[in-house]
């Protein structure tokens, strides 16, 4: 099996040619080939990081209430770093949450449809999805390129702005080579479930 996750008994069921599921019926879990596993490790990866720098920040923030409320001491540029990491952190996840099909959907129109259209639509869906995440990485690329250039620094520690922006690149990356490689996924097992 090249999945990086097990197939359940229904998803095998459904992997052989013309194998469909009725109107209605719950998609199985749609596995990933060895291009996809690898992703997804790539992908978990961002998402422990990104978790990691989210505790961090916690932490940070309970020092710096603590310090300002007992002696007037809080962490220095407490509030500068939290949008500038926080931001980051949030990046990394849409990947991986995409790879798992854990986007919020809004399946009432479609869970009557037939098995094959419903990876149609999900196709379409994942293609935008990516499209959009490269189109967030250009211009977030393109943006602390411009904050780069022009200087420009937090107001408390000095750190450069574009870091911050800079940070968020990757994460994007992921979020379209993730949506495009769904995109294909879906749109083979549409072309799979169609065959006599």
């Amino acid at each position: 099996m090249d999945g990086a996750r097990p197939a359940a008994p229904a998803a095998l069921a459904a992997s052989g040619p013309g194998a469909g599921a009725p109107p209605g019926a719950q998609l199985p879990p749609l596995p990933l080939g060895p291009f996809g596993a690898r992703l997804l490790l790539v992908c978990q990866a961002a998402a422990v990081l990104g978790a990691l720098v989210f505790t961090a920040l916690v932490a940070m923030s309970i020092v710096s209430i603590t310090g300002r409320k007992l002696w007037s001491a809080p962490v220095p540029g407490d509030v500068e770093l939290l949008q500038m990491c926080s931001a980051f952190a949030a990046s990394v996840f849409f990947a991986y949450c995409h790879l798992n099909g854990g986007d919020v959907k809004v399946d009432f129109f479609t869970d009557r449809l037939p098995a094959p259209l419903v990876h149609g639509l999900d196709a379409i869906g994942s293609l935008l999805v990516g499209l959009f995440g490269f189109l967030l990485a250009w211009r977030t690329g393109a943006g602390a390129w411009m904050v780069g250039q022009a200087g420009e620094t937090s107001m408390i520690i000095g750190v450069p702005l574009w870091i911050g922006q800079a940070l968020m690149v990757p994460g994007f990356l992921l979020l379209g080579v993730a949506g495009c490689y769904m995109a294909g996924r879906h749109a083979a097992r549409a072309r799979r479930w169609r065959r006599p």
